[in-house]
């Protein structure tokens, strides 16, 4: 009985001691990725004007790098507040731990003041912080990945832009196993687009939904994982603080569920619809129906963009996955 005990025993021990070289090893050996480039980005208006364009109309990093009004139908960034984070995305709607949006203004003590260009193109691009450490993929490097260098550059010279605010955000606090997990995420290598190479509107549309990060929230996800087949089919639920719960819709061209109806004027409009104060104003209450899509932001993008991105839909496979868009949250007794 005790030589049993004994090697049940020393099999605990060696289980303690490869389980915690794991540890140690995911700790030190990940994110495995290069250094920041050492870049210098020339902040010419045009870039700068480029920039603006795509950070608030496209790629919307502002959407999430702000405080967003919840009173108002899409949650439209409140004025003064551009960049300086505090978003949070906890275990309330559905995140493995708690995860903040950084402040990206210029503050130097809070923010991106004293981060090299370089710096903050690998945090958009690889997803790893100044410090090092793995960035969630709430902040979309994935599909920042795959942008053209120049509209990289382009985001980085805008955000230098923003004035300074000094707003100190928490650390992020990951569940385990996901603190470990993620420092397995951040990507090596570029996958940027070559601008050349968008030589038709079907081509410019995908890239322009690919950086607008739109699979993301339009492509239903099972254990963080996008489900097979359902590649823009709608369904990815969103769940607000008070239990309602709101899903994206359906952007394949089915016919029934989707967008296969809907004219490329239709679609335009559906976003231009937002592009007034009336729109961005509108309010809701806790019980009313609300998104998270932020259409007063999408409703700057460029009428021509918008027509791409519609044409670029209409070549994809439709796929008849109906959506239930709303569930009310729960009456209180």
């Amino acid at each position: 009985m005790k030589k049993a005990l004994k090697i049940f025993g020393i099999l605990v021990v060696a289980i303690v001691a490869i389980a915690a070289a794991g540890v140690l090893y995911m700790q030190y050996a990940f994110p495995n990725v290069d250094a920041a480039p050492v870049i210098s980005i020339n902040k010419t208006p045009a870039l700068v004007e480029r920039g603006e364009y795509l950070a608030n109309h496209v790629a919307v990093c502002v959407d999430c790098h702000s405080n967003r009004d919840w009173s108002k139908y899409a949650g439209p960034p409140i004025p003064g507040t551009e960049g300086k984070g505090g978003d949070v995305f906890d275990h309330a709607v559905g995140f493995p731990g708690v995860f903040y949006a950084r402040n990206i203004t210029s503050d130097k003590e809070t923010g991106l003041g004293n981060w090299t260009d370089g710096e903050i193109y690998r945090a958009m691009t690889k997803g790893v912080s100044k410090n090092g450490d793995p960035l969630f993929p709430v902040m979309p490097y994935h599909y920042y990945n795959q942008m053209s260098k120049q509209d990289a550059y382009a985001v980085i010279a805008y955000i230098r832009t923003l004035k300074p605010i000094k707003n100190k955000i928490p650390e992020a606090k990951p569940d385990f196993p996901m603190n470990l997990i993620m420092r397995t995420m951040p990507l090596k290598e570029d996958a940027h687009t070559d601008a050349n190479t968008l030589t038709n509107e079907v081509l410019q549309g995908k890239y322009l939904l690919t950086i607008a990060g739109c699979a993301e929230c339009h492509t239903p996800q099972d254990k963080g994982k996008p489900v097979e087949g359902k590649y823009l089919a709608g369904g990815f639920e969103f769940k607000f603080p008070n239990g309602a719960v709101v899903r994206s819709v359906n952007i394949t061209p089915d016919q029934k569920n989707g967008i296969g109806t809907w004219s490329e004027d239709m679609f335009v409009q559906r976003f231009k619809a937002y592009n007034n104060t009336a729109a961005a104003n509108q309010k809701v209450s806790p019980e009313e129906m609300n998104t998270v899509m932020p259409w007063t932001m999408y409703s700057g993008m460029k009428e021509e963009d918008l027509r791409a991105i519609y044409k670029y839909l209409k070549t994809l496979e439709p796929n008849n996955n109906k959506v239930e868009r709303f569930t009310p949250a729960p009456k209180k007794s």
